[in-house]
């Protein structure tokens, strides 16, 4: 009996990242609102693990791969953290401490998000 071919293993997620794009870019050409599309593709993207499937997906490139899935994981939540901090300072030196409260809520729900869907993720396998 032979091994399953990359396209055999991975063929639900390869149709959920089309359908994904496809929506995209519908959702786009209607007009509706780009807030709304991020929404909706984080939430789909983290319960079907849509990230760390392109993530794999890239670290299958040789030599190179894997240096960019490096480079993309623990130093993005380094960024969006520091981000934060130089934007309270600016926020809170131009008065704007209740904006900074709800930067920073939204910073760690989005931080929360992405470790429970990867949980949820592996709880809930799609095969």
């Amino acid at each position: 009996m032979s091994e399953p071919s990359f396209y055999q293993l991975n063929k639900k997620h390869i149709i959920i990242w089309l359908l994904i794009a496809i929506a995209i870019v519908v959702a786009l050409k209607l007009g509706i609102d780009e807030k709304i599309i991020v929404f909706v593709t984080l939430a789909l993207g983290l319960f079907t693990q849509l990230f760390a499937g392109l993530g794999a997906l890239i670290a299958l490139i040789p030599f190179i791969g894997p240096l960019i899935v490096k480079l993309l994981a623990i130093p993005f939540f380094w960024i969006l953290n520091g981000l934060g901090y130089f934007v309270g300072m600016l926020a809170i030196k131009r008065g704007y401490s209740g904006e900074f409260m709800k930067s920073r809520v939204l910073t760690l729900a989005l931080l929360v998000g992405i470790v429970v869907g990867y949980i949820i993720g592996h709880i809930i396998p799609l095969r």
